[in-house]
């Protein structure tokens, strides 16, 4: 099968470091590959999109000569083909309602990978998976396992660490974990490229995967930039915006931070070229973290 890789940013704000980071690494693996590289823009939770950021990162990632193939492709466009799989599942019997609050789960004492561990309270109640209540994935017992091109062998139970998780949100919203499964799918992508803060999610994914009978992409999980004490850069802790030319000016931070070797004196395109031509995901520091200066610039990696 060729090459078919993305690049799906949330609008819920300009770009910033550790976003350019995950635009430069995707493009350059589907170019070195001589693949396709759509823009997908994940807007599915409409309550976090930032009016005009979405514009923003698209003219971001032009002036940084990062083009993509195709049209972009927007969630919020496409509840009807989320609600499709969600029947899908459904008429399996693979999903059924809950109608706990945060505060309930919270309150059961179980600890997961992130946070809370869903019980199972409602798992035998017959509820409606429809509004007011959410809807959850019956996860199976067992491990789910898969080999990342950088982070290398990585097993989960998600029934233990995660529980059954959320496909369809109390509010009526699609949730993130059902919707890039089926854009995926959709988009025919082949291998996702993105930081390691998504690493714990694959499982998830791949069980949805497989559930839908989907093919499973391959996946790479780079570090995610940090701080200094270890907080993943983002819009939500004011990371600095990066747009046109000051975006562009950066691009030489971004590969050495994922630990290829930067061109002297090249200009924007002449490096992107030139970066395609060397891309080796081998140099990529295994870590979940890697932390940068106030200047964003790469420091020694290390785990955070």
């Amino acid at each position: 099968m060729s090459y078919r890789g993305r690049f799906a940013p949330s609008p819920t704000g300009p770009l910033h470091f550790g976003s350019l980071v995950a635009a430069l690494a995707s493009w350059l693996d589907a170019r070195a590959a001589g693949g396709r590289w759509n823009v997908r823009i994940e807007d599915v939770d409409t309550p976090r999109t930032v009016p005009g950021a979405a514009d923003s990162i698209l003219r971001t990632l032009e002036a940084c000569g990062l083009g993509w193939d195709g049209e972009v492709l927007w969630q919020s466009r496409r509840g009807a083909r989320y609600a499709e799989a969600l029947g899908r599942l459904r008429e399996h019997g693979l999903v059924y309602g809950c109608r706990c609050s945060r505060r309930e789960i919270a309150d059961s004492g179980l600890r997961g990978i992130e946070g809370a561990v869903y019980p199972g309270t409602c798992r035998e109640l017959g509820l409606a998976p429809a509004p007011p209540c959410a809807a959850r994935l019956r996860v199976p017992a067992g491990v789910v396992a898969f080999d990342d091109r950088v982070q290398g062998r990585i097993a989960q139970d998600v029934a233990r660490d995660v529980g059954d998780f959320v496909l369809l949100r109390r509010d009526g919203l699609h949730a993130y974990q059902l919707a890039v499964v089926v854009d995926d799918a959709d988009q025919g992508i082949t291998h996702v490229v993105r930081g390691a803060d998504l690493l714990a999610s694959t499982p998830r994914q791949i069980l949805l995967q497989r559930a839908l009978g989907f093919p499973e992409p391959r996946y790479l999980h780079f570090p995610v930039a940090t701080d200094a004490r270890g907080e993943k850069l983002s819009k939500q802790n004011h990371a600095s915006a990066l747009e046109g030319a000051g975006a562009a000016a950066r691009l030489p931070e971004a590969l050495a931070f994922l630990g290829q070797s930067v061109p002297e004196g090249a200009s924007a395109a002449e490096l992107l070229a030139e970066a395609a031509r060397r891309w080796n995901p081998a140099r990529i520091a295994r870590a979940p973290g890697v932390a940068v200066t106030e200047g964003h610039r790469a420091v020694t990696p290390r785990s955070v």
